[in-house]
Order: structure tokens, then sequence, then C-alpha cells
């Protein structure tokens, strides 16, 4: 089990409740806080940092899905971000095409409103893939899950970009 699920208590899988997620961090957050140890040693000091950044490090990972499916996929040793899992299938390639190129025209027309119509259609098709990854993750199909995260990296990526240019 990845040591982020076990700091958390959390059981290793992709659909975590994100209030139970939240209420954890802040429970761990409180109680590892370094200002607590303020009269304590120079090591009971640094025991507390470096539980605080463990805490802080894992709640990222845990509420960040597809980091979190990297988590899990690594507990099964696939790496799905590893150069090998680039390739992507045509269609989809197709749809990056259209989309860099709907940014691009977004952009040069400085179009908030074609920005956020682009990022609309975007953001349905990243929760689309959010919900073949769960249910990749419930019938433990890893490969399917691990040709997914390539994918919701970029969904991730154009989504960035669109807010940057808005």
């Amino acid at each position: 089990m990845p040591r982020e699920f076990q700091l958390f208590n959390l059981p290793a899988q992709f659909d975590l409740d994100p209030a139970a997620l939240e209420q954890t961090y802040r429970q761990l957050a409180a109680r590892f806080h370094p200002d607590k140890t303020a009269t304590a040693s120079a090591f009971e000091q640094k025991q507390a940092v470096m539980m605080a950044a463990a805490v802080n490090e894992a709640y990222r990972r845990l509420s960040r899905p597809l980091e979190r499916a990297v988590l899990l996929l690594q507990a099964q040793g696939i790496q799905a971000d590893s150069e090998e899992r680039t390739a992507f299938d045509p269609e989809f390639l197709m749809q990056q095409m259209e989309w860099r190129e709907e940014l691009a025209a977004a952009r040069a027309a400085n179009s908030a409103e074609r920005l956020a119509a682009l990022d609309n259609q975007v953001a349905a098709e990243e929760a689309r893939l959010l919900a073949k990854l769960s249910t990749a993750f419930r019938q433990a199909d890893y490969a399917q899950a691990a040709e997914l995260v390539p994918q919701g990296r970029f969904l991730d990526k154009i989504r960035q970009e669109i807010h940057a240019a808005l």
C-alpha cells in the first residue's frame, strides 16, 4: 500500500471521499504542526517538520486524481508516466489537435467566450476520463488505467493553458 494512503489511514483505492480526505488532512496537519514542538528538543522539532511536510505532500498527491492513479499503479509495479505510454489512440490525437487549434484561434482572437467554451469541452472530457479511471481501478484493469493517465495529463495541461489565457 502506498505510504500516502497509510499516513491518512485510507484504503488504497482510486475513489476517495474528498470530505473525508480533507478532514483527515486537517487533523494530521494540526497534530504534526511544527508550532506544537516549539519547546521540544531539536530532534523532536525536526521530526515535526518532516512529518508536516510528509502530510502536506501526501495530501497534495491524494487530492489530485491523476496523482492518486499514479500512486496506485506504482503499487502494482506499473509506471504510468513512462515514455512508452505517450502514444495515444488516433481519435484522441485528432481531438488534441482540434483543441490546440481552437486554443490558438481563441488566443489570437482574444476571445474569452471561445476560451471558456473550450474549457467546458475539455472539462467534460476530463470528467469522462476520470469516470473511466474509476471504473478501471474498480475492475482492477491496471493496463487500462495506465493508458488513461497520460491522456489525463494532457487534459490537465491544456486546461492550465486555457486558464492562463483567460
